[in-house]
């Protein structure tokens, strides 16, 4: 199938034209001559899994996109335990526009990939562009509705329902254009025992309730990195709280 076309596309700076994301990242609200500009600052660069992208991001001064991979968001607390507490995604940004500090730790859960710019130059862009800083504020919001879904999910879903929402969450942003009822194959981007911490389980619980989904049918397991989704809609399904 031919790649939708940019009307700008002979605008739009060499860099950016095969950008994954472009079109639905912060910077797809960028004219072209503002992503040109953009463009003489960035650089991309790629992360081995278990890399500490803090600082590769926020201590260096920079922002950036994610065009590949999953990156782990972490907190520690200050007799050493580790919290998953969130998980982004290729096109999400990454970084704190106008705020100085998190205490939160960025770690590539897979190889990542990341197209980084200086925080000066962005921040000077949403000054002057309203479309982008409207487009950062959509996909903020969209983010904390996410950490809200899985409060829920911690508080009143069973372990069942946890473990099919942890899948669908990575199916559904595995390809955002999958919407039919096709088989889609789903890379998992955390170990079992970091899927544990995410969801509040233990490895052995995880493991039991995968099992269980196979033998229902919602997913069939390729092997300990891969399922397969013949149904979204079924795996929407056992996500609901509604199961017992």
């Amino acid at each position: 199938m031919q790649k939708r076309q940019d009307i700008h596309n002979s605008d739009i700076p060499v860099v950016c034209q095969s950008c994954e994301a472009r079109h639905k990242g912060v910077c797809g609200a960028l004219a072209p001559d503002q992503l040109t500009r953009l463009s003489e600052h960035t650089a991309k660069s790629a992360h081995q899994a278990g890399s500490d992208l803090s600082s590769a991001v926020d201590s260096r001064g920079q922002y950036a996109n994610i065009l590949s991979g999953v990156v782990k968001l972490t907190k520690m607390s200050r007799d050493g335990r580790q919290q998953i507490v969130g998980l982004q995604f290729a096109p999400d940004f990454m970084g704190r526009p106008f705020s100085e500090h998190t205490d939160v730790d960025a770690v590539a859960s897979t190889n990542v990939r990341l197209c980084s710019f200086p925080v000066s130059v962005l921040e000077e862009m949403l000054e002057e562009s309203p479309a982008m800083e409207r487009r950062l504020y959509q996909q903020t919001m969209a983010e904390l509705d996410e950490a809200r879904d899985w409060l829920f999910a911690l508080g009143r879903k069973s372990a069942r329902e946890k473990v099919a929402s942890f899948l669908l969450l990575i199916a559904t942003h595995s390809d955002p254009a999958e919407t039919g009822e096709s088989c889609l194959r789903v890379e998992l981007p955390l170990k079992r025992a970091d899927i544990a911490d995410f969801l509040g389980l233990t490895i052995e619980t995880v493991s039991r309730q995968i099992t269980n989904l196979r033998k229902a049918g919602v997913i069939e397991v390729v092997d300990r990195n891969r399922v397969d989704i013949p149904s979204l809609s079924a795996l929407r399904n056992e996500a609901c709280a509604d199961n017992d």
